[in-house]
């Protein structure tokens, strides 16, 4: 069957007919005058060809590209794989913690108290070990400390990791390598390092073999930082963390360290430790507690009798608690400088009786009563302003609450309540409670500061920050009678022996010697002497307190109270420290009487940062 062929047109299409059947079709070109038809048909194919030849070249130089970049890709992640150092896992988990770092601790001059060294440890990975006897015998000949049972039980069986020695030496781990043994091999772990040693044990602490904190500043750093977190998901390896920078002057530390040595060998005693406060900031400038430990070896920290005396230990702080009660009953206004209080029989309490250990028996002026260290002249003194405002006073000190500071390793204080007569009058005289020296020192420092109770630190902070948390608990003029009275006491007093070694430093302090209790009964043969001093008095800048331990006399014919020891170091120490923080010896005496009393007992600001010199 053949299709009917169209009629003819007359538009431009009629140079082409088209004629055929359902099977072929024929295209005819019928002449158009003014056309080649050849040329035109040949241009317009080649055309076609190279527009088609050049989007071929585009897709394949595309393309090309496109292969390149992705083996490129592939290749470069292969490297950086190929040159990771996969930790193993132990129960699933890649041991983050052995390679997290911790941040720098440096003392407030920029010394490096604490920082990360890389150690390397040994583990195995007991299913690739092919002779376990030969491995014990080649571990131990370089380990000879290890059990060979222990150690042939750790490299049996199909297990894929195993630790053997933790934080070894490069000498160590060559040795091990030298021997050849397949299964075994090392991961670099970071370990802490204390480049002073014991010198500030105490306030450092120590880390676990996991590099986590488990005293000391290290304890809080974990808390300041998370670090607990950061090591779990590895965030914290290699980290390069914002440094701790201490209040800690490691020149004073050392020097405080030392004296403490001296202490228990000069006295014979069983324990030392003593603090430095920055009376205007709060700052810990050295605390040092012996018998101490090596945070190199953190085991050693277990041993008896290491613990911080200074924040952990509680005490009877005995006479030097008596500047706080005349501080409080002259704040109170029930006694001047110029009183007298009778001290010529003991106090009585039904059977019990208050004496003096060396008694004047005749009135005593106040500031006699602190010179002659009175015990009854003090329990007056406390009588006349009442058990209520007396307890008040304990509590505005903050001697009946824990002190807080960044150290974890802290006691709460032992104070009755309610306070009875009796123990009202025992407490005037530093019996009958028990306080840590670090209390005693924060309240030592607001006797002599303007009258500002200050939250210790052992973190740099500024005289302005500090200022912003300070709580006023004596009034000016009230500071400025006990810097007089303190003084006083160094010139006439129990702590002349102090000043005669700090000649030109213008200390000022308190001596304390407490009876031990043993058995419950108070012993005359054991006992605990402190020092509580200031200086210099006529422009204060530092705290110091220093405590003994048992003591014993340090030659024939000399005493074990604390006029001999505590007393003794505390003039020693300042003579050696004063000079490194900026203070110069001079021939000031005292503040004169008539001085005292012009003072208005208005409360004033803290004092301008200009007068702290220390860096």
């Amino acid at each position: 069957m053949s299709l009917p062929v169209p009629p003819p047109s007359n538009g431009p299409a009629d140079d082409l007919m088209m004629t055929g059947t359902m099977s072929s079709l024929e295209i005819h070109h019928q002449p158009v005058e003014g056309r080649d038809y050849k040329s035109a048909a040949t241009f317009s194919i080649a055309s076609k060809r190279k527009e088609n030849l050049d989007i071929t070249r585009r897709r394949l130089w595309i393309a090309s590209w496109v292969i390149v970049a992705f083996f490129v890709i592939v290749g470069a992640r292969l490297v950086h794989l190929g040159s990771l150092e996969t930790p193993p896992r132990v129960d699933g988990q890649v041991l983050n913690a052995t390679l997290a770092s911790r941040p720098t601790i440096y003392d407030r001059n920029g010394v490096p108290m604490a920082l990360d060294i890389r150690v390397p440890s040994l583990f195995a990975e007991p299913r690739a070990i092919i002779d376990v006897d030969e491995a014990v015998a080649a571990i131990t000949m370089v380990l000879p400390n290890l059990d060979p049972a222990w150690l042939r039980k750790r490299l049996d069986g199909e297990g894929g990791f195993a630790w053997i020695a933790r934080e070894l030496t490069p000498q160590v781990q060559d040795a091990i390598m030298q021997q050849g043994i397949p299964g075994l091999d090392f991961l670099i772990e970071t370990r802490r390092f204390y480049p002073s040693l014991r010198q500030a044990a105490h306030i450092l602490g120590a880390v676990n073999v996991d590099n986590g904190g488990i005293a000391g500043i290290e304890s809080f750093i974990d808390d300041a930082y998370d670090l607990d977190l950061l090591h779990s998901i590895g965030l914290a390896r290699d980290a390069q963390m914002e440094p701790v920078r201490l209040s800690i002057d490691m020149r004073v530390q050392n020097i405080l360290h030392r004296e403490l040595e001296d202490a228990l060998i000069r006295y014979s005693a069983v324990a030392a430790a003593g603090a430095l406060l920055d009376i205007h900031t709060g700052e810990v400038i050295a605390m040092a507690s012996l018998p101490d430990f090596d945070p190199n070896q953190p085991a050693s920290m277990l041993q008896s009798g290491r613990f911080n005396r200074i924040t952990a230990g509680k005490f009877e702080p005995a006479s030097i608690f008596k500047p706080l009660t005349i501080a409080a009953a002259l704040e109170a206004g029930v006694v001047t400088l110029s009183d007298s209080v009778d001290a010529r029989t003991p106090v009585r309490f039904g059977r019990f009786a208050i004496s003096d250990y060396y008694g004047k028996h005749r009135m005593l002026t106040i500031p006699e009563v602190l010179t002659y260290s009175s015990n009854i002249g003090t329990v007056r003194i406390a009588q006349a302003m009442g058990k209520e405002k007396f307890a008040e006073f304990l509590t505005r000190v903050g001697l009946d609450t824990t002190l807080r500071t960044e150290l974890p390793e802290v006691t709460a204080p032992v104070v009755p309540n309610p306070l009875s007569d009796v123990a009202a009058a025992t407490i005037s005289f530093g019996h009958g409670l028990s306080v840590t020296p670090l209390q005693m020192l924060t309240a030592t420092a607001s006797l002599v500061n303007g009258g500002h109770l200050l939250q210790p630190t052992l973190l740099k902070r500024d005289r302005d920050l500090a200022a912003a948390s300070a709580k006023r608990v004596f009034s000016e003029r009230t500071s400025l009678q006990m810097r007089y009275l303190l003084r006083l006491n160094a010139l006439e007093g129990s702590a002349r022996r102090a000043d005669g070694l700090a000649k030109g430093y213008r200390l000022g302090g308190k001596t304390g010697t407490a009876e031990k209790v043993v058995g419950g009964r108070y012993s005359n043969e054991l006992v605990t002497t402190f020092f509580s001093s200031a200086f210099p008095l006529d422009a204060p800048r530092f705290a110091m307190l220093i405590m003994v331990d048992e003591p014993k006399a340090e030659k024939p014919g000399v005493g074990r109270t604390a006029a001999y020891n505590a007393g003794d170091m505390t003039g020693r120490l300042v003579a050696r420290i004063a000079p490194m923080l900026g203070i110069l010896p001079s021939d000031w005496v005292n503040l004169p009487v008539n001085a005292l009393a012009s003072v208005s007992s208005d409360l004033s600001p803290i004092p301008p940062e200009s007068s702290r010199v220390h860096s």
